[in-house]
């Protein structure tokens, strides 16, 4: 903003220092994508919906199993192998081999195995995204899978003797998986994309009024709010239920779902979680609810977080 005005700064460092922005937005603009992110919703949302049960579809997104998504740790090997791939062409000086698999083709190759294994899961995580997320994951897939193609290439091109050929092609498909995985890491930090949304939520510090006793239904899950945080309330058998209202998985309101079993559904992805404790009962969420505590006083329901509130001094002493 510049000093003033109010306005953003439109000088030429300001635009340098913030060109992945506008990578971002052109990428999210791009009416192909839109379009084939379009078609690709309208099949495999309905297939991710029928095999939300399935333990090896929960598993291949990581669920609570492994705690956090597969994909990004899979991720890691078609990148280092197809890198040493390229480092060993680049220092090879021997002679040039004839048709066959030399050392940097079976590191090209081993990493094709693994891309294909990254691709598998990445696909699982993107149907279970949102939005202008979902969208930019569809081109960091559309990304990887054209690197995918030009490391295929390379290893064609390799085991039929065109060495110099498989190494330009290699040192593209790498500089492509490079562009790639930016965009993967900027889902990441940049949007929290399969990042936990109630790691850091701890309050309400101290004992907080929601609501009238007599005013929260039996068996309707009910969303209220504490000191910003927002909580869902759920009155079963004359045992009071609490946990944080978003999903940890991508921020879904709980209060929204259905509870059957005292198991409550987000209405988002489908994420399970025992109101007793929080676990995580399916996913695709990784991470359990924070359980909030509560207690009635004088016919009203009070919640309080994670941790007490510190000790205010007393005469100058803590």
């Amino acid at each position: 903003m510049s000093a003033g005005t109010g306005q953003a700064d439109g000088s030429a460092p300001a635009r340098a220092a913030n060109w992945h922005h506008d990578v971002v937005a052109r990428i999210d603009r791009l009416d192909w994508i839109r379009t084939l992110n379009d078609q690709l919703t309208a099949v495999l949302g309905p297939w991710r919906e029928r095999h939300q049960d399935n333990p090896v579809l929960e598993l291949m997104h990581g669920g609570r199993w492994l705690g956090h998504p597969l994909h990004p740790a899979l991720s890691d090997l078609p990148i280092g192998l197809w890198t040493g791939a390229l480092i060993l062409d680049v220092t090879d000086r021997g002679p040039a081999p004839g048709r066959g698999l030399d050392p940097a083709g079976l590191f090209s190759a081993a990493g094709l195995v693994a891309a294909v294994a990254t691709a598998a899961t990445g696909v699982v995580d993107w149907t279970v995204s949102d939005d202008e997320d979902r969208r930019l994951g569809l081109f960091h897939g559309v990304l990887n899978t054209a690197a995918l193609g030009l490391q295929g290439m390379s290893l064609a091109a390799r085991l039929g003797g065109h060495r110099r050929t498989a190494r330009g092609l290699g040192a593209a498909s790498l500089a492509v998986t490079g562009a790639a995985a930016y965009l993967g890491g900027h889902l990441v930090f940049a949007k929290a994309v399969m990042v936990s949304r109630v790691a850091g939520a701890d309050g309400p510090r101290r004992w907080v009024r929601v609501v009238e006793e007599t005013e929260l239904p039996d068996d309707v899950p009910t969303g209220v709010q504490a000191d910003g945080r927002q909580i869902l309330l759920y009155s079963h058998d004359g045992t009071l239920y609490a946990l944080d209202n978003l999903c940890s998985h991508a921020a879904g309101l709980l209060s929204r779902g259905a509870v059957e079993g005292l198991i409550v559904t987000c209405p988002l992805h489908g994420s399970q979680y025992c109101l007793a404790d929080g676990s995580v009962r399916r996913g695709p969420s990784h991470q359990p609810q924070p359980v909030i505590r509560t207690r009635v006083r004088n016919g009203w329901i009070e919640v309080r977080g994670n941790q007490p509130a510190p000790r205010r001094p007393v005469n100058g002493r803590k």
